[in-house]
């Protein structure tokens, strides 16, 4: 049933996307001819022309680009990916994948044909885009098979011109394996290689596809963001489907909101300070890689809020305030953190203030209104306590003494305890001692008893 779901969410939104597709015959020099492009832009680009999007380039196109758009489209309405151009081209109408994607079996590079293909897309294809339509930095291109293999040589470039590649079961050229794990370690800014396979293609394909997940997935190289998937239990088409599914939701795992993972791996021992600067550089990468406008989700924000509130840090209280109150202008949030930090100040006026502002807030139909308000009545407490001759000082202090109060208290249930057992341990040997006595009287009267027998035998008088 949930396959079911899901397929029927890709048609919907693929549907959705007809009136936004457009076919183009592109002239191309390298290639002496004209090749069809099919090219999707999002709807959102008409109801504001100053956005930007990420590129994808499908090889391909004929087949892989309706997949990969329903696939794009379903994230990015589930705020997992931004929304993005996709771009097919269309490699099959006289079987032109073979020419364009062949390769010389010395070196494993493209060779003279090929050579023209690449151009075209590097030379003509990327420049076309980015003078015509609203792109942002963030390119990425996929291919199945032959036009995988293809697509790494823009990878294996000095400057690689895509950012993320997504790799379905590729056939691979001679050496390929050496030249990406090379690749893999010289890169000086982040790039995302998703690869994927199963038991589905031949044992060759497999085999050589394993011998680089062997070696990439070594890389210790933090700029080179690498993923697996093995679909053995799959069958290859449809291994297509989910290969692309898990791509997209890997090469755009930076845009998403902080997962678990993401949390756990980068975040959890940082600093207060680290982490409010994780989450803006966060933000701050989103806009410029996929020219994305979107301010740091509310998520987020109480993501890395028990790492403020653990260490309580009155400074980065407020920093934090601050910036919630930036984003969120109508949240009391922002207005409770700047008065819990001018509250450990021991500056009560002023974190009065904050917190009625974050009280005045919240309607008078929120079921947290009562909980916020608690922030009120204990600064209004420690104020009329302040009047009453109550120091800062004062009030640290009683707390120590409320404490040692306690511990007195214990200390004295502990030793009436300890009474109370030795009194029951006096009271049971006192009463051991009396049976044992007791016990003594019996036998000397049984012993007594019998000497007196035998004396009357003896003596033949009778005795009591």
């Amino acid at each position: 049933m949930k396959k079911i779901v899901v397929f029927l969410c890709l048609f919907s939104f693929l549907s959705q996307a007809q009136e936004n597709i457009t076919f183009k015959k592109f002239n191309s020099f390298n290639l002496n001819e004209e090749r069809i492009l099919k090219i999707y832009v999002p709807e959102s680009f008409k109801e504001n022309e100053k956005n930007t999007y990420p590129v994808a380039v499908i090889l391909d196109g004929e087949f892989l680009f309706d997949v990969y758009l329903a696939n794009s489209k379903l994230f990015a309405s589930r705020d997992k990916a931004p929304e993005q151009i996709v771009v097919g081209i269309f490699q099959n109408q006289n079987e032109e994948r073979y020419s364009d994607c062949d390769f010389s079996e010395d070196t494993g590079l493209p060779n003279e044909e090929s050579s023209k293909f690449y151009g075209f897309v590097r030379d003509e294809l990327l420049p076309y885009l980015d003078d015509n339509y609203p792109t942002s930095l963030f390119k990425t291109i996929m291919g199945n098979t032959l036009t995988a293999n293809f697509a790494n040589y823009f990878f294996l470039e000095g400057t690689p011109v895509f950012n993320a590649y997504i790799s379905i079961s590729p056939s691979f050229a001679p050496e390929m394996h050496q030249k990406l794990e090379s690749k893999s370690q010289s890169l000086i800014t982040p790039y995302y290689y998703y690869l994927s396979g199963g038991d589905f293609n031949t044992e060759a394909r497999t085999t050589a596809i394993n011998s680089v997940h062997n070696l990439l997935k070594l890389s210790e190289n933090p700029n080179f963001k690498y993923r697996f998937d093995d679909f053995s239990n799959s069958s290859k088409t449809a291994a297509i489907g989910q290969s692309i599914a898990s791509g997209i939701g890997f090469t755009f795992r930076q845009f998403a909101a902080i997962s678990q993972e993401e949390f756990d791996e980068e975040i959890a021992d940082m600093e207060p300070g680290d982490a409010i600067e994780y989450l803006e550089r966060k933000y701050v990468e989103i806009e410029y890689l996929y020219g994305s406008n979107v301010k740091i989700r509310e998520s987020d924000i109480y993501k890395i809020e028990p790492i403020i509130i653990d260490k309580m840090n009155g400074d980065y209280l407020e920093e934090f305030g601050k910036m919630i109150m930036r984003l969120y202008p109508e949240s009391p949030l922002g207005d409770y953190y700047i008065g819990l930090y001018y509250e450990t100040g021991f500056d009560y006026k002023k974190a009065l203030k904050h917190y009625k502002n974050g009280y005045a807030k919240i309607g008078s139909d929120n079921p947290n209104g009562d909980g916020y308000y608690a922030n009120i009545e204990r600064v209004l407490e420690k104020q009329r306590q302040e009047r009453l001759g109550f120091t800062a000082e004062d009030e640290i202090i009683e707390e120590l003494q409320g404490y040692e109060r306690k511990i007195e208290g214990l200390e004295e249930k502990l030793e009436e305890e300890r009474k109370a057992k030795e009194q029951e341990r006096r009271e049971r040997e006192e009463k051991e001692k009396q049976l044992e006595q007791a016990i003594l009287n019996l036998l000397q009267m049984k012993e007594l008893g019998e000497l007196m027998k035998e004396l009357s035998c003896m003596t033949g008088i009778e005795g009591k």
